[in-house]
Order: C-alpha cells, then structure tokens, then sequence
C-alpha cells in the first residue's frame, strides 16, 4: 500500500499520541496548517486506509461514536523511512500569484488594490502564527518543539510574502492595461 503524505502526517501525529480524528483535525488547524492542511472529510478515509493496513490501532470508542487512534509499531517504523527519504520535489500552485502574473490586464489602481489586501491577508496569518507560538512554552516536550520549529517556516514565510506584496504593490507600474 502507498502511504500518502496526508497518511504519513496522521501517523507522526498518532505517533506523538494517542488521538481521535477530531482531535487530528484539531491538530491541523493549530499547528499543521502553516505546512498542510487536512479537513475532516480527508482525514477519516485516511484513518480508515491506516488501520487496514496495520499501521494504526483503534485504542478506545468514546462518546458520539468517537474513535482514539494509536500508531503502531509498523506505523512508527513507516513514519521512520517516510522521513529517511527525500521529498519528491514540490509543485507550486497558487492561484493567488498566478492572478499576480495577470495583473497587467487590471487598471493599475486595481492592480494596486489586489496587491495591498495580498499583503493584509499574509499579515492577518502571521498574526495567527505568531500568537500559536505564543503559546508553545519554551520547555515543551520533543514533539511540541519539532512543531514550533516548523511554525517558524510558516511565520517567516508569511513575513516574506508580506513584505513582497507591499513592494509588489509599490512597483505597479503606471502604464496603460492592455485589453
């Protein structure tokens, strides 16, 4: 079975602890979505796929039909090899900065505009990153600072595109758009 990227972060996170697919979503929400993001309608067929490969383990059924999950030792084994392997190299898509590249084709007052709420919306998730770091303590345990240290690429990569969008904004040209 070929275990997803999706699949490989449950596992990590199953590995940390013990977790329902709420709590799992919870954790994408709080300290996972400056790197990946994951609704609940993607992490429970994963859950399902984990578990039947033998990599996960039901631990305990709570109230409203809720379901704790642990990493197995094969699951911990996976998460292992998963991490001693160079990534595949990424693909950019971002609908965002492919409207950048069309910017052109907008009066440069509206170019400008897109421009400035770009660098609000980036300054806005920043603002949303510093304040989980905020609260990471500076004793936290092996797991909680290996996530600090990957919010820090999410804060500095929002502080960067921040800065980006107010220069972007700053050189739109003057000239005429072209229809």
């Amino acid at each position: 079975m070929t275990i997803s990227t999706l699949g490989h972060a449950l596992l990590g996170l199953l590995a940390a602890d013990e977790l329902t697919g709420y709590e799992l979503t919870q954790h994408f929400d709080r300290s996972l979505a400056h790197v990946w993001s994951a609704s609940h309608s993607q992490i429970y067929p994963e859950l399902a796929k984990l578990q039947a490969a033998g990599l996960i383990r039901h631990t305990e059924s709570g109230p409203r039909g809720s379901k704790r999950y642990s990493a197995t030792d094969e699951g911990r084994a996976e998460v292992r090899r998963w991490l001693a392997q160079p990534p595949q190299p990424e693909t950019i898509r971002s609908e965002r900065l492919l409207r950048v590249f069309f910017l052109w084709m907008l009066a440069p007052d509206d170019a400008h505009a897109y421009l400035r709420a770009e660098a609000a919306r980036h300054r806005e998730q920043l603002a949303n990153y510093d304040a989980i770091a905020a609260h990471i303590p500076a004793d936290a345990d092996a797991a909680t600072c290996w996530s600090r240290i990957s919010l820090e690429a999410g804060i500095r990569h929002e502080r960067a595109m921040a800065e980006w969008a107010d220069w972007a904004a700053e050189s739109v040209p003057s000239g005429n758009v072209r229809a």
